[in-house]
């Protein structure tokens, strides 16, 4: 094993609260020169504010070392020479697609020149209106490509579990017709993203999550190792589904006696 991909929520941080231990795994880490990113489906913030909130946590973490479904979004967008994003995301995130003139969603009722249609967590922002801005873009004459940051179902909050972009990608392809391109776990080309950036091999390289189908079952339908914890969203039922972790720790906390 020569590299690891490290979820962040539910894995070092639940909510507002460290994880204990996730700090002096995050040490060492970097003690010992293992290749690592931190690969998250977060979509409500850019790569500057996980930055600080880790920072806030006590893990040092640059934004070189995260990689987010908006990062992979912008690269893919940019291959195909397309501009002005319909984002649905927060406003804070749209920051990461600042060079590509993007369209926030209570702007994108005119749907002339739209490049793409862009789903991530807009959590409280969702509602039956915004969800028909989307649909009417998608369904005009110009038929932009739709793209998920992510296919997340659900995570886990302090007040409880949260629907995420996943279920609100779904209920727009039924209902356009069509098949997003998802630029984030489980999709093959976000691993195969995170490990060009490290520089390793699928079969070198383990990943740490949480949710069994998006992290574990994802990385291992890619060639990686995939370990589960028993924070955040896990349940106890997840060991028990088709899916089969590599590895099951506590927290990630064990990570270090797992890896020697």
């Amino acid at each position: 094993m020569r590299g690891v991909l490290l979820d962040l929520d539910g894995v070092f941080y639940v909510g507002d609260r460290v994880v204990p231990g996730a700090v002096e795994t995050a040490a060492w880490l970097n003690d010992q020169g293992i290749a690592h990113r931190f690969v998250t489906n977060t979509s409500s913030r850019p790569r500057s504010a996980i930055v600080a909130k880790l920072t806030g946590l006590g893990i040092d973490v640059t934004e070189e070392e995260i990689l987010t479904p908006a990062v992979a979004a912008v690269a893919w967008l940019r291959q195909r020479g397309l501009e002005r994003p319909a984002t649905f995301v927060p406003e804070a995130t749209m920051a990461e697609f600042a060079d590509l003139d993007p369209v926030a969603p209570s702007h994108a009722d005119t749907p002339d020149g739209v490049g793409a249609v862009v789903i991530g967590d807009l959590a409280e922002q969702w509602n039956y209106a915004t969800l028909n801005q989307a649909l009417r873009l998608l369904m005009n004459d110009q038929a932009p490509p739709l793209l998920a940051l992510g296919m997340t179902r659900y995570w886990r909050a302090e007040d409880g579990l949260r629907l995420d972009a996943g279920a609100f990608v779904r209920a727009l392809e039924y209902a356009a017709d069509t098949e997003a391109v998802v630029l984030g776990k489980p999709d093959r080309s976000f691993f195969s993203a995170a490990l060009e950036a490290l520089g390793v091999e699928a079969a070198e390289t383990a990943m740490v999550g949480d949710d069994v189908r998006v992290d574990v079952a994802g990385a291992q339908r890619s060639g990686l190792r995939g370990v589960l914890v028993r924070t955040g969203k896990f349940s106890p039922g997840d060991l028990f589904r088709e899916e089969r972790p590599d590895a099951v720790l506590d927290s990630i906390a064990d990570l270090p006696a797992w890896w020697t």
